[in-house]
């Protein structure tokens, strides 16, 4: 018997579930090893990491795995590494990720120091990427030349979401108070303990890697601990004599030890060693077609859910704690084409008094009119007769939101004869490979 389990596991480990041809060992570490593979009917090259879920346990780091699927499963970037989907067995956990070709930016800069072009053109790719996690309610909170891939195009990647934060871990006090990150890029309000805001130490840890790719060597160092940690906190950093004056003037901004008056993402377009060779950076949700919730048209009529999607959609399977939970939102599976139940959704809505903040085939955004709530509704079309309606509460408090949706819009849509709800869990397609 042990011979055939370890026959069955050489097989799943060189042809992953008949969909994916494994080759080379890119990487090990203490839980994981990441493989070169290749998707066998597209041909398309990825990257395979395997978690084993036996050496996770009893670790306390099962939370860093759940809220990296949970993260990357939502981001759809350029300069983010992409996950393609998640596979598992009873024993481990595969992740499909995007391969990148170039390695870590860390490799590259411990050669020698960036010119400030270089190193503005990197930056640029870098707070494209954040400021497009933080739209989307994400802080990466781990920002370092490590985590920081090269493609085959020499274009920046950002990577490992395993102790990034959503705002669903907010605290009432409008703080993250989890302790976590590199040392020498860590804010100095972490430091302090009291409290800090995900976005605010994102920026700081910006700043430290743009010093660190125009400079070579870190701003904040000692061999003692403490005595780094006292530099980070009192921002005791000098820069050296070849950097010009616009970005030393921009480097204070970023390494403010005070993060009310710390620069912001949206500030920094403004500035002039910033705005050198600058072609627009998206920041916002809004201003991103494609994938994601756009004021314009979208690439697609409909976002087509695949495997992953639906297994992250569905609460039966044992992979479902791992997956986005709704932010006081819900679900719905209802009979109907994604455009109409748009239309729909949107007829309801005025007829209850409430504003059409913007539209389109995939989605629509809905205001009180005095202001005081948001709700979006995304569309994604789950057969040719049925559609996942996610609705989530954006801006409001729960009161506002049951209001607003349960007693308003959610009875009047499933009221109507042009839809009828659906179970998503009794489907037989949901399933979990090998499990």
């Amino acid at each position: 018997m042990p011979e055939i389990e370890h026959a069955a596991a050489a097989e799943e480990e060189t042809a992953l579930f008949g969909k994916y041809e494994l080759g080379r060992l890119l990487g090990c570490g203490a839980f994981a090893k990441v493989y070169y593979a290749r998707n066998v009917k597209t041909g398309q090259s990825v990257a395979v990491k395997i978690i084993n879920k036996k050496r996770l346990a009893g670790t306390g780091l099962a939370g860093n795995v759940k809220r990296e699927i949970t993260i990357m499963s939502k981001l759809h970037h350029p300069h983010i590494v992409r996950l393609h989907e998640v596979l598992a067995t009873k024993t481990k956990i595969f992740f499909v990720i995007e391969l990148v070709r170039g390695g870590e930016l860390f490799a590259k800069i411990s050669k020698g120091r960036f010119s400030e072009e270089l190193s503005r053109r990197y930056f640029h790719q870098l707070i494209s990427a954040i400021g497009y996690c933080h739209s989307r309610g994400v802080f990466h909170r781990d920002l370092k030349p490590e985590n920081l891939l090269l493609d085959e195009n020499g274009n920046l990647k950002v990577s490992d979401f395993g102790l990034s934060a959503v705002r669903d871990q907010i605290r009432p006090d409008g703080l993250l108070h989890t302790l976590c990150g590199t040392p020498a890029y860590v804010a100095p309000e972490i430091l302090a303990k009291k409290g800090y805001d995900g976005a605010k130490v994102d920026v700081w840890s910006c700043g430290v890697v743009l010093f660190v790719l125009a400079a070579g060597y870190l701003p904040f160092n000692d061999p003692q601990l403490m005595v780094m940690y006292k530099k980070i906190y009192k921002g005791d950093f000098r820069c050296p004599r070849w950097m010009s004056q616009e970005l030393r003037r921009f480097l204070s901004k970023l390494l403010d030890t005070n993060p009310d008056t710390r620069i912001t993402l949206d500030a920094m377009v403004r500035d002039p060693w910033f705005r050198k060779g600058y072609k627009e950076v998206k920041f916002h949700e809004e201003d991103y077609g494609g994938e994601l919730w756009s004021k314009g048209d979208r690439s697609e009529k409909a976002v087509n859910l695949n495997a992953f999607d639906i297994i992250s959609f569905s609460s039966g399977l044992d992979l479902s704690g791992m997956f986005h939970q709704m932010n006081g939102g819900e679900r719905l599976v209802l009979e109907g084409l994604p455009e109409k139940v748009v239309e729909l959704m949107e007829e309801v809505a005025v007829a209850e008094g409430l504003a059409v903040r913007w539209k389109n085939e995939c989605g629509v955004e809905l205001e009180g009119l005095n202001g005081n709530f948001r709700i979006g509704v995304e569309v994604y079309r789950l057969t040719e007769e049925l559609v996942v309606v996610e609705v989530n509460r954006r801006g409001c408090d729960a009161v506002a939101f049951k209001e607003a949706w349960e007693n308003k819009i959610k009875a009047k849509l499933l009221c109507s004869p042009s839809v009828s709800t659906t179970s998503l869990t009794e489907s037989p397609e949901l399933k979990v490979a090998g499990d």
